[in-house]
Parts: C-alpha cells; sequence; structure tokens
C-alpha cells in the first residue's frame, strides 16, 4: 500500500477541455516526492525549452506532499510551479490554509494544469473526480465575492477555493493566487500564469482519509509538539505572527526603509508604530476587548502555532474586514518601512487591497517603493503619476496609486508590470532597483545578513527570504541557545553545522551554514510542511522530526541525510531547468545600489556590500554545491549524484 499519498495525479489540457488522472508507483513518488520537487518534474516534462510564461505552453501544477492532511501542525502547505512572467526561468511559490489538506481529501496529491481556455473556466474537483465549469460570471470579481458566490453556487460552505483577483485576470507582473481570501501564492508572478490561461479558481471537497504508515508516530509528534510549543520561541510567534520581526529588524539596523536607502525608520517610534506589538495592541480583531488570542489568530489545518493574523478596524472610512486577514512582517515593511509610511492602519488597508485584488504584496509594496524613490530624484514627474504627489511618507498617495496600479489604470499600468520592467518601459529608474531575476527583493538585508546576499544571487526563482535560515541564528549566542529552549544549537548540529559564525562574516563555512540550511529549506517545500514550524534552527521542529514525519507517514527508512537529499535535488532541479532556459551565471547578481550606497542611520550606518567578499563567497558557494565554476550550473557529476542523470542528458552535459 502507498502510505501517505492519495497514488493520483490529475491533468487538465484547458485547450481541448480534458481531464484525466494519472496514478504513478512508489517509486516514482520516492524520487519526487511531492511540493516543489514533483511540480518541477511535470514542468520540465510539459513545457518545451523557450516558452513564454504567459502562452498556453507554460505547464502550471499544483502538489502537496505525505503528511499533507495528517493532523499534526505545519504540514498544510501547497507549492505551485510554472515558468516565471518575472525571469522567464522557474516559478515557484507555497501557501497553507485548509486548501492543500483538502487536495489530499479529494482524491489527488498534485494538479497538472496545461494549455488556455477560450473563456473563463474553473475546475470543481471533488471525491476523485472532477469537472470544467463555466466563470464568466466569476470574472471580474473580489476575491471575498468569489468565495462566496461558489459557496452558494455549490451548495457547500466548506469547500475550498484557490482563485485569481482581478489582477491576475489582467495579468499584473506580480499577482498572487489566493486561497482562504488571505492565504497567497504570492511570489513570481504565478497568479499573471494562471491568469493567462483564463482559470478563476480550482475548487475543493472530499472526504477520502489519509493513511499513514505509523499512526501512533503521528500522534506521538503532534503530542510533542503540543508540550514544545509554551517552550519553544514559538508561543510569542504564535501571538504577534511574523509581525513580531519589526523590532528586532529595526534594532539590527535591518528594517529596509524608503527603497533601502536605510536600514531603520527616521525614529524609533515610527518603528514601534508599525510593530507586531503595535499590531496586536490596536488592530487584531477583539483587541478592544482584549480578546485577541481567541479572536485575532487564525490557523492553517490541524496546526497549534496559530500565527496568522486577523485585524478588524478602519482607515479613512475603509472597513479593515477580518476575512483578508492581517499583515505579515513582509507586508508591514513593503508598504511600510519600504516607502516611510508609519501608519499601520494604511498598510492593513494596503494589504486587504492586495488580497481583494490578488498581488504579492511584496513585489507591490516594493514596485511602489521603487516608483517614490524615481518621483524623489526627479525622474518622475506628477503628470507621469497622474498629478499624485508619490512621496515617501505619504500614505494616501501611496493608496492611490495602489488602487490604480490593481486595477492597471494610469501610470498604475506601467507599476504592474513590476519595477524592473517599469523600468524597461520607462527607459529610467534603473540604478533604484531592488531586484534578483526580475523579483523585487524580500525585507531582509543582506548587509547586516551576509549569506542572504549569496542566497538572494543565486536563489532561481529571484531574492527569496525563505530559501535557507538567517544568518543570525548561526551566530554564538543564538547557537548556544538558552535553558528553556536550547533548539538551535540541537537543530543545526543535526545538519553537522557545529562552528557558529558571527553574523557580517561570509566565509568558508558561513557559506557551508548558507547551502545546509538551503537543503533543508529546499526539502521542506518539496515535503509541504510549513519553513516556521519545522527548521533548522528556531522553529518549533527540527531536522530529525522532519525525519519522523517523512517515516510516519510513508513507512520508508530515511534519514536527516535522505531529507537533505531532497532538498538537493530540488534546488539542483531548479537550477538545470534555469539553465536550458538560459539563465545561469550571468543573473546570479544584486542590485548595484547594495554595493555602491551605503546606508544612513542605525546600527547599519554606513555599511554596504564589498563586490570582493561577495564574489568570493559566489565562487565558495558554487564550488560547494557542485556547479560550475564559471556557469553556475551544476555538473554532470553532481546531477547524477541528484538522481537526476536524464537532465543532464537534456542539457548536454
Amino acid at each position: 500500500m502507498l502510505y501517505g499519498f492519495a497514488g493520483k495525479i490529475l491533468h487538465v489540457d484547458l485547450s481541448i477541455g480534458q481531464l484525466y488522472v494519472e496514478e504513478p508507483g512508489e517509486e516514482f513518488y520516492r524520487h519526487y516526492l511531492g511540493g516543489s520537487l514533483m511540480g518541477l518534474y511535470y514542468l520540465w516534462k510539459n513545457t518545451s525549452r523557450g516558452s513564454s510564461p504567459l502562452s498556453p505552453e507554460n505547464t502550471l501544477t499544483f502538489a502537496v506532499s505525505a503528511p499533507t492532511g495528517l493532523p499534526v501542525s505545519g504540514q498544510s502547505r501547497c507549492t505551485v510551479t510554472c515558468l516565471s512572467p518575472s525571469s522567464g526561468g522557474v516559478s515557484d511559490s507555497q501557501a497553507g490554509g485548509f486548501w492543500p489538506a483538502e487536495l489530499k481529501y479529494s482524491g489527488f496529491d498534485a494538479i497538472v494544469i496545461r494549455g488556455a481556455a477560450t473563456e473563463p473556466v474553473y475546475l470543481w474537483v471533488h471525491d476523485g473526480t472532477a469537472e470544467l465549469r463555466d466563470a464568466s460570471h466569476l470574472w471580474g470579481k473580489l476575491t471575498l465575492d468569489v468565495d462566496r458566490m461558489l459557496k452558494d453556487e455549490l451548495g457547500d460552505n466548506k469547500i475550498e477555493i484557490a482563485q485569481i483577483g482581478p489582477a491576475g485576470e489582467k495579468k499584473a507582473n506580480f499577482a498572487a493566487i489566493m486561497n482562504m481570501s488571505n492565504r497567497a501564492w504570492g511570489r513570481t508572478g504565478v497568479g499573471a500564469v494562471m491568469g493567462s490561461k483564463r482559470l478563476k479558481a480550482i475548487v475543493l471537497r472530499g472526504n477520502q482519509k489519509v493513511q499513514a504508515a505509523d499512526k501512533k508516530g503521528i500522534v506521538a509528534l503532534a503530542r510533542k509538539g503540543a508540550k514544545l510549543f509554551p517552550e519553544s520561541d514559538m508561543e510569542e510567534f504564535g501571538q504577534l505572527g511574523t509581525a513580531d520581526t519589526v523590532m528586532a529588524n529595526y534594532g539590527a539596523g535591518g528594517l529596509p526603509t524608503n527603497n533601502w536607502n536605510s536600514g531603520v525608520m527616521p525614529t524609533l517610534e515610527a518603528a514601534e508604530a508599525i510593530s507586531g506589538e503595535r499590531l496586536y495592541d490596536e488592530l487584531l480583531k477583539g483587541a478592544a476587548e482584549r480578546k485577541q488570542d481567541k479572536e485575532g489568530r487564525d490557523t492553517c489545518y490541524a496546526c497549534i502555532v496559530r500565527c496568522k493574523r486577523v485585524v478588524q478596524s478602519e482607515w479613512e472610512g475603509h472597513k479593515l474586514m477580518p476575512e483578508y486577514g492581517g499583515p505579515e512582517y513582509e507586508t508591514i515593511a513593503t508598504f511600510g518601512s519600504y516607502c516611510g509610511v508609519d501608519d499601520l492602519h494604511a498598510i492593513t488597508y494596503a494589504n486587504q487591497l492586495c488580497n481583494q485584488y490578488g498581488v504579492d504584496t511584496i513585489s507591490c509594496g516594493a514596485t511602489l517603493s521603487w516608483a517614490m524613490d524615481c518621483f524623489e530624484k526627479g525622474l518622475i514627474s506628477p503628470e507621469e503619476c497622474d498629478g499624485i504627489e508619490l512621496k515617501f511618507g505619504d500614505a494616501k498617495a501611496m493608496i492611490t496609486m495602489l488602487e490604480k496600479t490593481l486595477k492597471r489604470e494610469g501610470f498604475g499600468d506601467v507599476l504592474a508590470e513590476g519595477s524592473e520592467k517599469a523600468a524597461e518601459r520607462l527607459g529610467k529608474g534603473h540604478e533604484y532597483l531592488m531586484t534578483v531575476k526580475g523579483q523585487e527583493m524580500p525585507a531582509h538585508m543582506p548587509q547586516v545578513k551576509r549569506s542572504l546576499a549569496v542566497i538572494y544571487a543565486t536563489n532561481p526563482f529571484g531574492a527569496d527570504h525563505q530559501s535557507s535560515e538567517h544568518d543570525p541564528m548561526y551566530s554564538p549566542n543564538s547557537y548556544n541557545g538558552s535553558d528553556d529552549w536550547p533548539g538551535y544549537k540541537v537543530f543545526l548540529s543535526q545538519l553537522g553545522l557545529n562552528k557558529p559564525q558571527r553574523t557580517k562574516v561570509l566565509n568558508e563555512e558561513k557559506i557551508e551554514y548558507a547551502l545546509k540550511t538551503q537543503y533543508n529549506y529546499s526539502a521542506m517545500d518539496t515535503m509541504g510542511i510549513c519553513q516556521f514550524v519545522y527548521g533548522p534552527a528556531w522553529q518549533l521542529f527540527g531536522p530529525q522530526d522532519i525525519v519522523d514525519l517523512l517515516a510516519a507517514a510513508t513507512g520508508w527508512d530515511v534519514s536527516v541525510s535522505d531529507v537533505q537529499a531532497y532538498g538537493r535535488r530540488r534546488l539542483n532541479l531548479m537550477r538545470a531547468l534555469n539553465a536550458r532556459e538560459g539563465i545561469a551565471s550571468d543573473r546570479d547578481t544584486l542590485p548595484q545600489k547594495l554595493f555602491k550606497k551605503a546606508l544612513v542611520g542605525g546600527r547599519s550606518d554606513g555599511i554596504c556590500l564589498d563586490d570582493a567578499e561577495f564574489q568570493a563567497g559566489l565562487t565558495t558557494y558554487y564550488r560547494q554545491a557542485g556547479w560550475d565554476i564559471s556557469t553556475g550550473i551544476p555538473t554532470r557529476e553532481t546531477l547524477q549524484e541528484c538522481g537526476l542523470p536524464w537532465v543532464a542528458d537534456e542539457l548536454g552535459l
């Protein structure tokens, strides 16, 4: 028996309206497992070299894995893969909620979508069957409206819906795919790809059980998590969410401000005004009655952490609706500090607008920040901005331009292309871009977390803050842990990391730390588990717990090295796919602003990246990863070690 998996893959060809079911054997699942790695396999096999990301030839895959749907924290994650409209290379995005578990309950481990419909459709998947239905009545509607309409139409309030909003329909370059109207497959433009296929939504409902090989093992892990939770750093994380990190990054001089001109807000009061503590005290649902712990936090399926924000307030007469969730750290940064805005209500309204229209808050907010920088430098005139004085710190101007961007109206039509393509279209502003491989950088600064410089540059789908563990977790103070929570040292030691380094060091050991934790994060994206629950450092569970979870779900005899091998296989398949599309070491670059412009203010005052150190770190990383030093492409030997000899053959290595 194939434990942990549904054992079925649903294939959909929208061009001809054909659906069929594939039933791979256990050997396939053992090799590609699920999540990102499985999606990459189908992307490579079904999308020809040189295909345009917005063409019908692009393959869009939703994939979960063996633990998905089991009653243990942090397992309800799904990965979407395709070619990215930002880079032309691989696209990869994760989201949580209840939709991933429901995909397994509906009878499938993945949905592989090709072609494009002539008219809007939605896919209805229920208890092992699937059908395409007309979605013309849903086209143009906001996400919450679509949720309600489909629940009424199908007569079931328990259906789970993944959908694009109007921004995806109009193929905004940073469009997202949403579920629950507040969980986003946000990064790399996956919503634009779904929009190009005229696929409005994928609706799920199922009652099929997930059979674990070792049910007692799953129960034991769930109980372990419940016991560890109040002792770990995750209890505060559950209370404040990712917004908990606003003040920590501010204190380190690592809170990107005014399009990365500084690492701090102008004053401590301005930083505190957008902090997780302020969000908890003033905006969470039930805050006025001090019921945040009961009403202001939502969760993903079967997760004890409950880190999702739920807000209820208003900004300038606009209701902040709990159905659209609340802002995460990245959103607070990109619409807050990136834009010099210290109005948390305005930031939360920006988050709501993004969830209504379906866009990535990181790239969208960062694009507005870039436009503000260009405006203040005199490169963009008020006339070009439709009369809007697009200045740092002006919350009303930011919201007005955001609304135009989401609707692709006026100058917003330019900004909806993302900052890099907007600069190309305008023919100016390139020196102020903060992008890697066409994707806007997230809110963690490599000037103060040095290994992120190499990870941002080399990551196959652009700069990403959830592709490796950050430097502070391997500093001597953090690594030694505490009497209450020794997890840092224990977890990292399980990966063979026991030589902690200072945060701003980029040496051989720090590169090894970055690469090994990158493999671990890559494995988590393949297993479909949450990086805020499992991980090598500050999370609730560690690498050995990941092994125990996979073994209990599947019955396989696995080890930490086996799990790391999955992560390595995924990373190398991504790099190889990029190489197939003509993307190699020439795209492993960072914005020149990081090297040429020193930060101003706070603990990072005067700091910028050193190009010689970065280039040396890049070479070390290529060597440790087993990639060609000059091209950054995995060698044939490395691909063979990863169980991907067919990829080496197709690349002609």
